[in-house]
C-alpha cells in the first residue's frame, strides 16, 4: 500500500531494553541466524517452564499452561500443511490453504525441520507453536459467537435509521440491536487493553471526539471479526501509522489512520480517492474505518486469517511482502521505513517479520507510556529472541 516512510518519526539512541543502537555494516544481515535460533529455543523453553498455576491477564491471547501437549504422528500420505489445517479444524478454527502453508513453516521451524515439505510416516510433530494462532482466532471470534447466540448477524446494527418499530417483529429487532451493542461494549472491558489505551490517548490528543469512542471501538471489533485479527493488533498498527487513530495524519503522499497513499493500487485508489487522496483527511476516524474495511477486502486479508500482527501490518505496508513467510528473512520492502521496523532499528538493515513484530510492540509501549502486561508466549518469545540476537550480533 505504501512505500514511503510512515507518519511516525525516526527514533534513534537506545531502545527500551537499554540496548544501544550502533552503526552496522550494510551486509550484516547476511550473517547466519544461529544466535537467533539459540535465543528462540531458549525463549521457548522459558515459556514451557512457566508454573502451571499461572492465570492469564485480561486480553491474553493464550490458553492456560495446563493445556495438554499438542503433537501428532505423521501418517502415510500426509503433508505438514494438511496436518496443520486438519488439527486447527479439529479445534474449531478453519484456515485457508495459504494460511496452512504459512503456519506449516512456523511448525517446521519449531521442530527444527530443514524442509517443511519433507516429513515421514511415523515422525512425531510438535504443534505447540500453533497455540498463539489458535487462541488469537478464538479471541477474535468470541463476539461473533455471542452475537450468533442472540440470533443477530455479525455486523453492528444501525439503530439511528429512524425506522418505525411499532410492529412486534421490529420491536424484537430493536431489543436484539441493543443486545448486540451491549455485547460489543462488554468486549472492551479488559479484553483489549492496547486498543482501550489507544482510544483514550486518541481522545486526549483530540484525534477522535469522546462521544465517538464506543462507536470506533465497535467498528474495529467488527473489522476484527470479519478479517480475524486481534483488535489490539490493529491498535498497534495505527500507533505506528498515524500516532494512534489520527484521521489527519499525513506525510504528503499518504493520509489518514492507516496512511492511504496516492498512486495506482496504493490504498487511496482502492477506497475511491485516486484523484484526490488528500481529501481523506476530511473524513472522520469512523468514516476512515469503513475505508479500511474496503481496503482489507481488496487486499484479500481474510485469506490470511487468523491474521497475526506481522501479516496485518504487511497488508498496509506492502501486501506482496506477505508471500515471504520465514520470520527472519529480509522482506522485499524498498526503504528506508521507520527505524522501528528495521532489524536493530538500523534503517540500512533489512525489514523482517520478526523486526516488524518487535518494532510494533516497542513503538506501542513507548507511545502508550506503559508495557501492557502479557503472559509469556511464542509471540513474546519471538520478540525476546529478536532482542537477544541483537546482543549476539554485537559480540560476534
Amino acid at each position: 500500500m505504501r512505500l514511503d516512510p510512515p507518519f511516525t518519526p525516526t527514533v534513534s539512541g537506545v531502545d527500551p531494553s537499554g540496548i544501544p543502537i550502533i552503526t552496522r555494516n550494510p551486509l550484516a544481515f547476511t550473517r547466519t541466524a544461529s544466535g537467533f535460533s539459540q535465543a528462540m529455543a531458549s525463549a521457548q523453553q522459558n515459556v514451557a517452564s512457566q508454573p502451571n498455576n499461572y492465570q492469564p491477564k485480561a486480553g491474553s491471547l493464550l490458553p492456560e499452561s495446563k493445556a495438554a501437549p499438542w503433537s501428532v504422528n505423521v501418517q502415510s500420505g500426509q503433508t505438514l500443511s494438511g496436518i496443520v489445517r486438519d488439527q486447527m479444524a479439529a479445534r474449531g478454527v478453519n484456515i485457508s490453504s495459504s494460511e496452512a502453508l504459512r503456519l506449516s513453516q512456523t511448525v517446521a521451524q519449531s521442530n527444527k525441520l530443514p524442509n517443511a515439505n519433507l516429513i515421514h510416516p511415523g515422525q512425531r510433530i510438535n504443534l505447540e507453536s500453533l497455540n498463539l494462532t489458535l487462541a488469537q482466532s478464538q479471541m477474535a471470534n468470541r463476539p461473533v459467537v455471542a452475537s450468533a447466540a442472540s440470533g443477530q448477524p455479525n455486523s453492528p446494527p444501525n439503530i439511528n435509521s429512524g425506522a418505525n418499530i411499532n410492529s412486534s417483529a421490529n420491536r424484537q429487532n430493536a431489543v436484539n440491536s441493543t443486545t448486540q451493542l451491549q455485547l460489543l461494549s462488554r468486549v472492551d472491558q479488559g479484553g483489549n487493553p492496547v486498543l482501550e489505551k489507544t482510544l483514550n490517548r486518541a481522545i486526549d490528543k483530540g484525534f477522535i471526539p469522546a462521544q465517538d469512542k464506543q462507536a470506533v471501538m465497535n467498528k474495529i471489533i467488527q473489522l476484527s471479526q470479519q478479517h480475524r485479527f486481534a483488535p489490539d493488533d490493529f491498535a498497534r498498527l495505527s500507533l505506528m501509522e498515524s500516532d494512534g487513530l489520527n484521521p489527519k495524519a499525513n506525510n504528503g503522499r499518504c493520509f489518514g489512520i492507516i496512511q492511504f497513499c496516492d498512486g495506482p493500487d496504493r490504498g487511496a485508489a482502492s477506497v475511491g480517492f485516486a484523484s484526490n487522496p488528500k481529501a481523506i483527511l476530511g473524513r472522520s476516524a469512523l468514516d476512515q474505518l469503513d475505508m479500511v474495511g474496503k481496503y482489507f477486502e481488496d487486499t484479500g486479508l481474510k485469506s490470511y486469517g487468523p491474521v497475526g500482527l506481522d501479516d496485518l501490518y504487511l497488508t498496509v505496508l506492502t501486501p506482496a511482502a506477505r508471500n515471504e513467510t520465514r520470520p527472519n528473512v529480509a522482506l522485499n520492502i524498498p526503504g528506508p521505513q521507520a527505524a522501528f521496523l528495521h532489524v536493530n532499528r538500523d534503517t540500512r538493515a533489512p525489514i523482517t517479520r520478526n523486526s516488524i513484530l518487535a518494532g510494533l510492540h516497542q513503538n506501542a509501549n513507548e507511545r502508550l507510556g506503559v508495557e501492557v502486561a502479557q503472559r509469556p508466549s511464542l509471540q513474546a518469545a519471538r520478540i525476546s529472541a529478536y532482542a537477544e540476537q541483537a546482543v549476539v550480533t554485537l559480540v560476534e
